[in-house]
């Protein structure tokens, strides 16, 4: 049996598995903002022909899926397994958005960390040879996750400034051991951190613990420093969030202030579109890992980022009756080929 341990929670592939396509499918705002232009498909309106947020959240799923298996030059039935997964009650998103696949699903809760946790387990069956084939989707919208989580949009309520905004969007992965110019080398898993954050309205303040925790575990079991990164992305975290990371880290030793980048910062203009904190959701690390992130490492203008996903474990019934929101956050290495 080949071990594929690093450290005390992290995998190191052996055979490592490729990043064979990836798309990504964002509603208008998305598409209005720093990286519009770089995604498949950018919808003119939030609906997306549908008559729900919900069904229009499967529609991106479905979409986005689609349209990577399509670049990877796949027929669907050649995808062995497919792990997806939303911010929705029992993940209805991607239960109904994936049925007509026929692809077995495996479904997953990670919160805004679920695009990591879902390349993590595509690549693990991909290097232990359970799979030729794997793919990876998630998905967020902000209709549907305010209500949700908040409030209705038809309630009108005001947003405090340290608020995220949710991204509509979808991002998909196919993964192979077929090669490919982006692999995944390895990835730590997260563990859930709770410093006892009960403001639903602040998800950097929730997700910065457990971001810093992988990131610094990821650099012990592999033996690297920052500097061995070209970039250290994290998923949403936003403003906020960012700087309580970097205090975090500095209280370790530890600077990454000078390559670190979060997906909740880039895809949203601050001042001009009025998302106060950032983007945050599902949909936010996926589609920016498919349209800007891959891009610059298929290229080899980044060779090694580490890319961690960061979620807030919470929902409307814990939230509700008094319970603190905790934090987790997974790390997957990406490399140049």
């Amino acid at each position: 049996m080949i071990n594929q341990m690093a450290g005390s929670r992290s995998m190191e592939f052996q055979n490592a598995p490729y990043i064979i396509s990836a798309a990504s499918i964002v509603g208008p705002k998305e598409e209005e903002g720093p990286l519009g232009g770089l995604f498949d498909l950018a919808a003119p309106e939030a609906e997306f022909g549908e008559d729900t947020w919900e069904k229009a959240e499967s529609t991106m799923q479905k979409e986005a899926l689609q349209t990577a298996i399509g670049k990877a030059q796949l027929e669907m039935c050649q995808v062995r397994y497919l792990f997806g997964g939303d911010l929705l009650a029992q993940l209805i998103a991607t239960s109904f958005g994936n049925g007509d696949t026929e692809i077995p699903l495996f479904g997953l809760y990670g919160a805004c960390s679920t695009c990591g946790e879902s390349l993590m387990l595509a690549a693990m069956t991909v290097a232990g040879g359970y799979a030729d084939y794997a793919a990876a989707v998630t998905s967020s919208h902000f209709g549907s996750a305010e209500k949700e989580f908040r409030f209705p949009l038809g309630y009108g309520n005001q947003r405090p400034l340290s608020a995220s905004w949710t991204v509509t969007g979808s991002g998909a992965f196919v993964l192979s051991s077929r090669s490919g110019r982006v692999r995944v080398r390895g990835a730590t898993p997260g563990r859930i951190v709770d410093m006892g954050v009960r403001d639903n309205m602040n998800m950097g303040a929730c997700m910065a613990p457990a971001a810093g925790d992988t990131i610094c575990r990821n650099l012990e079991d592999f033996h690297l420093q920052p500097k061995d990164y070209d970039q250290i992305i994290t998923g949403d975290l936003g403003y906020i969030g960012q700087h309580i990371l970097f205090d975090l880290m500095k209280e370790r030793g530890l600077d990454i202030s000078d390559r670190h980048m979060d997906c909740g910062i880039e895809i949203y203009d601050k001042e001009k579109q009025d998302t106060h904190a950032g983007g945050s959701g599902c949909g936010c690390s996926a589609v920016v890992l498919a349209s800007y992130i891959l891009p610059k490492l298929e290229s080899g203008e980044w060779k090694r980022v580490l890319f961690v996903p960061t979620g807030a474990l919470l929902s409307k019934v814990s939230f509700n009756e008094g319970q603190t929101v905790p934090g987790i956050a997974h790390a997957v290495i990406l490399e140049h080929v």
